[in-house]
């Protein structure tokens, strides 16, 4: 699968990014998805519960190979958040509290 040129986030395809065994093993919908505003990092997470040993850490691309939608919110600013209640659904951008 090839990549989008430009690539539209603000950091590289192959940057390390946050996610959970859920989205990556389980195929849970990424429903929530934060850039965090101290280091410019991306989470994308599904709305269920989570512990600590979920937590995995994978290349950026590899969330983006799992949903290209992700891509709706490549300008998502450092310090906001853009959830949805599911796949296909608009998604909704606040600024993280």
């Amino acid at each position: 699968m090839e990549l989008p040129d430009p690539w539209p986030f603000d950091q590289p395809p192959n940057c390390a990014v946050f996610t959970t065994t859920h989205v990556i093993k389980d195929g849970e919908p990424i429903t929530h998805i934060f850039h965090d505003e101290d280091d410019h990092g991306w989470q994308f997470h599904y709305a269920g519960e989570k512990a600590t040993g979920d937590m995995m850490i994978v290349a950026l691309k590899e969330v983006y190979y799992l949903d290209r939608t992700i891509i709706e919110v490549a300008d998502l600013p450092p310090g906001w958040e853009a959830s949805r209640a599911q796949i296909g659904e608009t998604w909704i951008r606040e600024k993280s509290k």
